[in-house]
């Protein structure tokens, strides 16, 4: 992607942020930032720190995988490739940008671009397949009692079916793969014959070294079991802490939630997440707002803009800046030693 497009992607996100929280506080902005402004410095750093210890907890699942191909990969690096793909997705639309980022560092940090492949593809893999376990109990246990109280569940429930249908697609892709070639051919021939594809070839080609890449990483992930499970484990940390974090900021701002309300609050927080499949915009910017305004404001009321506001902040605002920080940071160090490296071949 041009520099350009990432400049006018940073706009848009503003753009639509302010918006967007001018629709959360336009009603009640004093009474908001007065609880905002109450919360004492620990608890503010807590709830700020929040997404980026989330952030580093994904990047546990970078070095099981990467220990793979690199017995000495370090926790350091792991991290550095989780807020790498953090920062890409989070200026990219729908999130396409972040395996792109993440190859590069992984190249730099001396894992070939095939290996890199291979632990993104069992990274997506096992953090999708892992979700869909998480949410589906969660959907079976509260979705359907939230339902009956709004009509904003339905987009819930349809995110959820696109997201189901993903992951069943790449199970059966990777069962029946000759299928899917084929259904590709079929594709491809239609969509050339219709002049919507420039190259009808050169895209089949691409699609089939995509799947036959794809099943090859599925057959081999699945003989390490012990890598699965510990993906698995550390995405179950990761994903309670993302939809845990709503109700840490509700308690610190004494908003009155029981104990047992936790359950509550982790359910809706995953329910926007499903509803942010149909936003392509960068960050899911305005829709994941305004989703959380909806879905809790039953439970939170007239503070769930000042929740909103700190919860967002902490999950994609911070940790964009410092996926961006850490990203030019890494690319410089990983520039100095090729460099060097380059200095020493030219004396030998």
């Amino acid at each position: 992607m041009k520099k350009t497009n990432y400049i006018w992607n940073f706009v848009l996100i503003a753009v639509i942020t302010a918006a967007a929280l001018w629709f959360a506080l336009k009603d009640n902005y004093r009474e908001v930032l007065a609880a905002i402004g109450k919360l004492n410095g620990f608890s503010l750093l807590i709830i700020l720190i929040w997404g980026g210890l989330y952030t580093c907890v994904w990047g546990l699942v970078y070095v099981v995988l990467g220990r793979k191909f690199k017995k000495n990969y370090s926790v350091g690096n792991g991290i550095v490739v989780a807020f790498t793909g953090t920062f890409f997705s989070g200026i990219t639309p729908s999130a396409t940008g972040g395996q792109f980022g993440q190859a590069y560092i992984l190249k730099k940090q001396g894992i070939s671009y095939s290996d890199g492949a291979s632990m993104l593809w069992a990274d997506f893999i096992i953090y999708q397949t892992t979700m869909m376990i998480y949410v589906t109990i969660l959907f079976f246990t509260k979705f359907f009692g939230f339902a009956s109280r709004s009509g904003w569940f339905t987009l819930v429930l349809a995110g959820y079916v696109v997201n189901f249908v993903v992951i069943f697609g790449l199970y059966t892709m990777a069962l029946f793969p000759k299928a899917y070639i084929r259904l590709s051919q079929w594709a491809v021939r239609v969509l050339g014959k219709l002049r919507i594809l420039k190259d009808p070839q050169k895209t089949l080609e691409s699609w089939t070294l995509q799947m036959t890449s794809f099943t090859t990483e599925i057959k081999k992930l699945s003989q390490d079991k012990k890598a699965i499970i510990e993906c698995m484990l550390i995405n179950i940390v990761r994903l309670t802490m993302l939809y845990a974090l709503p109700y840490v900021i509700a308690r610190m701002l004494h908003i009155d939630l029981r104990a047992d309300q936790l359950i509550d609050v982790v359910a809706l927080s995953s329910f926007v997440t499903m509803a942010n499949s149909f936003i392509p915009i960068p960050g899911a910017s305005g829709g994941t707002e305004m989703m959380f305004s909806i879905l809790f404001s039953p439970l939170m009321g007239s503070l769930t803009s000042a929740v909103l506001i700190l919860w967002r902040v902490s999950t994609y605002h911070i940790i964009l800046v410092a996926g961006g920080i850490l990203f030019m940071a890494a690319k410089a160090h990983y520039d100095r030693l090729d460099a060097a490296a380059g200095k020493e071949n030219e004396k030998t």
